[in-house]
């Protein structure tokens, strides 16, 4: 998929608003971000529109909370979903304090006095919905916008794609490198290329499953997906015509919460020899210590493979930077569904969204 990208280098962004798309969708824990990858990730772009003097309203989603409905602009009591944790996040990289603010119909928060950012905006239905009144709503708060938010970017919702109708839009600093990394990997990858996918999300990832047998070598299946469509994925795969990728599928333990050790060995040997590994989804519930065992044997095993290995979807990043593994991968995507549906060669609205 050839992606050519207007870019936020190429808008002329001094001094105007500039509605800042990003990821912010981060596990919270206690009332705080637990892991900041994300954040991280996107702020490069917040700080060179600060550079260039533009003013900046940062908006996202977090979680999935229920929506409020018809479009009233209102804003949900749901602390469980509110981004005041994020707020704070910043506030605290940017050495300031927020202050509870309106922006025309959206509440949120002034961060400085040229940085800005709304509330959830998952509280709304429309957001998801991609409805147009509501796109216009949020393209009147600014003058540019920009998407910097790529693990957003394979839905078509206002933020993402709406939006784009009512202004001149491109793409931010860190969207442009997931785009060029993907890219290379999707054109012309170092064979063997094997994916790993694993995790739950089945009625997401099973499709994508089945359109990596003719791009990968090997697709090696496990978590919550594997133990729930095993038949499933060998009866699309027998179906399947022409050249094809090998499909393993990983056995489950006794508790159906993990891979089993022998399944995960297996996937290690095919990984070491592979010279490209991509990787999205852990292999069992590994937030209980008993249940980590598959993930940590793929986990520890992939750091120090040679093969150029690529890394996405929220709960791997997470478990790789706890166990302090997350800096031998190559590339650590910001996407998991996103970087899935790039590499199979589906279209993403939110980079159509963006093409020049």
């Amino acid at each position: 998929m050839n992606y050519e990208l207007r870019k936020i280098q190429d808008a002329d962004v001094k001094g105007k608003i500039v509605f800042l798309r990003a990821d912010l969708d981060v596990p919270i824990e206690n009332s705080k971000v637990a892991d900041d990858t994300r954040l991280n990730a996107w702020f490069v772009t917040l700080e060179y529109l600060v550079r260039e003097k533009a003013q900046i309203i940062i908006a996202g989603h977090l979680g999935r909370p229920k929506p409020i409905s018809n479009f009233k602009f209102q804003i949900s009591n749901s602390e469980k979903f509110s981004l005041e944790p994020v707020v704070k996040w910043i506030c605290k990289k940017i050495n300031s304090k927020p202050q509870v603010i309106k922006l025309k119909d959206f509440n949120g928060w002034k961060l400085a006095e040229n940085v800005f950012i709304l509330e959830n905006l998952r509280f709304y239905k429309e957001e998801e919905g991609n409805d147009e009144e509501f796109s216009k709503k949020l393209a009147g708060l600014a003058q540019i916008y920009v998407n910097d938010a790529f693990a957003s970017s394979h839905r078509a919702h206002a933020s993402t794609f709406g939006i784009t109708k009512f202004l001149p839009s491109f793409a931010g600093l860190r969207l442009q490198e997931e785009v060029s990394v993907l890219s290379k990997i999707l054109e012309n990858p170092k064979r063997p290329l094997t994916v790993i996918i694993g995790g739950a999300k089945i009625e997401t990832k099973l499709p994508l499953v089945e359109k990596m047998h003719h791009f990968a070598d090997y697709v090696l299946v496990g978590g919550e997906i594997a133990e729930n469509t095993k038949e499933l994925l060998k009866v699309s795969h027998e179906k399947i015509t022409g050249q094809k990728s090998a499909l393993i599928v990983a056995d489950s333990t006794q508790n159906s919460k993990d891979i089993t050790v022998k399944s995960a060995e297996n996937f290690v040997q095919i990984a070491q020899s592979s010279n490209t590994i991509v990787w999205n989804g852990p292999m069992g519930l590994f937030e209980e210590k008993e249940n980590e065992k598959g993930t940590k044997i793929l986990a520890q095993a992939l750091s120090k493979s040679k093969a150029d290995r690529i890394v996405g979807g929220g709960d791997t990043v997470s478990y790789l930077k706890k166990a302090k593994l997350l800096d031998k991968f190559d590339f650590v995507s910001m996407g998991g569904g996103a970087m899935l549906e790039f590499l199979t060669g589906v279209k993403l609205p939110g980079l159509e969204a963006l093409q020049g």
